[in-house]
């Protein structure tokens, strides 16, 4: 991970009401991965960073594993991570999952489909813009649980 990247990283896990005090509790967990896969890893090293317990789980059978948390197709990532009773599909930024855990929405879990260039574990894009779904308990449509958008100035 470049060190501004990092530095962002941190600095917004501050910056945020309650995320110092969550990260103080070391949740647990286990991110699902491709050996490979060298933006699965900086993720897993950002949550890391930010205060999980993170059990990184290198697997040849990724479609097994969203398969079993029920991930809808076109919600898909590259990587799946457990928190607690949630999955968090794809490149879900640190301020979504610490909302989740704060809030406890009866959802099954977050997803950011695809690879967004600039979302966490995906370098630094200032201009980044994506949108974080939920994927609700039960019946009722995904719906987006938080927009990113490009940071100014």
């Amino acid at each position: 991970m470049h060190r501004r990247s990092f530095i962002a990283m941190a600095v917004s896990a501050l910056a945020f009401p309650g995320g110092a005090a969550f990260a103080a509790t070391s949740a647990k967990m286990t991110v699902y991965k491709d050996s490979t896969c060298g933006c699965c890893h900086e993720w897993s090293r950002a949550m890391s960073a930010a205060g999980f317990s993170v059990d990184a789980r290198d697997t040849d059978d990724l479609a097994a594993v969203k398969a079993r948390l029920d991930v809808p197709a076109d919600l898909e990532g590259c990587h799946t991570a457990v928190v607690e009773e949630y999955y968090l599909e794809g490149h879900v930024p640190l301020e979504a999952v610490q909302r989740l855990l704060r809030e406890r929405p009866p959802v099954r879990g977050l997803a950011v489909p695809g690879m967004p260039p600039g979302s966490l574990g995906m370098g630094d894009d200032p201009q980044v813009a994506y949108d974080v779904h939920a994927i609700p308990s039960g019946t009722g449509a995904p719906y987006v649980f938080m927009e990113v958008r490009p940071r100014k100035g």
